[in-house]
């Protein structure tokens, strides 16, 4: 014997060999609900901006906790954001199985349909997970009628 190991051949990853993803579904997702308030200067421009450094949520894969620093800023149209709720629905994410990229959208979602700013960004900093850092940023531009 030479003494070389044979390299196992690479499977082909197909929809019947991927891992069963165990993610949260929408629809059974415990969040706090998002309250706002009368902006009482419409049409004045303002930016808000938000940070929380302590956002958690559960990895599908692992069942491991993710954690991330979320920068939220936003334009108000008529309604502004009230920060209780805010922070109460941030930290509801902690029981969630979500991946980055779907916890940055469905903020994005919810914060723009309670909310109708007239701008929205957000960026999700997740701390490195395997090596690997992850940074997911989404926005959002109201449409002029």
């Amino acid at each position: 014997m030479s003494g070389k190991k044979k390299t196992p051949p690479i499977k082909e990853i197909t929809p019947e060999t991927q891992l069963e993803i165990r993610s949260t579904p929408a629809a059974e997702m415990k969040l706090y609900p998002l309250d706002t308030f009368a902006y009482e200067y419409p049409g004045q421009r303002i930016e808000i901006n938000f940070t929380s450094t302590e956002f958690t949520a559960i990895c599908p894969f692992s069942d491991f906790p993710d954690f991330a620093t979320l920068h939220i800023m936003y334009v108000p149209n008529k309604r502004c954001i009230e920060l209780k709720s805010l922070k109460l629905y941030i930290n509801s994410f902690r029981d969630v199985k979500i991946f980055h990229e779907h916890v940055v959208n469905k903020i994005r979602e919810d914060f723009v349909a309670v909310c109708d700013p007239m701008e929205f960004s957000i960026e999700g900093d997740f701390n490195v997970r395997g090596n690997i850092k992850t940074v997911v940023r989404a926005s959002y531009k109201r449409k002029k009628k």
